[in-house]
């Protein structure tokens, strides 16, 4: 899978407009997706919600706290695809994809 974001835009309550790389674009219900507690406990407020960013560097989105979403997950609902199991080789090949990025 392994596309990145490219735009979002906050709808209404906890729905977000995502569009990959790959052109493919949707709506997520967020709030479907996490429990807000703990890093996600202050998304709570809808006004903090909204704050949502991209982070091209990464693929994804985030807000100013720290929280953010595997784009995985949320491309695989955006296709309506399963997520595929990865070996243990793919999962380190992603990692260090990841980390090439953040440098």
């Amino acid at each position: 899978m392994f596309k990145d974001i490219i735009a979002v835009n906050h709808q209404e309550n906890y729905l977000l407009y995502l569009k990959f790389e790959d052109g493919k674009n949707g709506i997520v219900d967020i709030s479907k997706l996490i429990e807000f507690t703990g890093i996600f406990a202050k998304l709570q407020d809808i006004n903090s919600f909204k704050t949502v960013k991209l982070n091209p560097e990464w693929g994804t989105i985030y807000w100013e706290n720290g929280a953010d979403l595997d784009p995985d997950v949320l491309y695989s609902i955006i296709a309506n695809e399963p997520i595929p199991k990865l070996s243990l080789e793919q999962q380190n090949i992603k990692l260090l994809n990841l980390l090439k990025k953040n440098k």
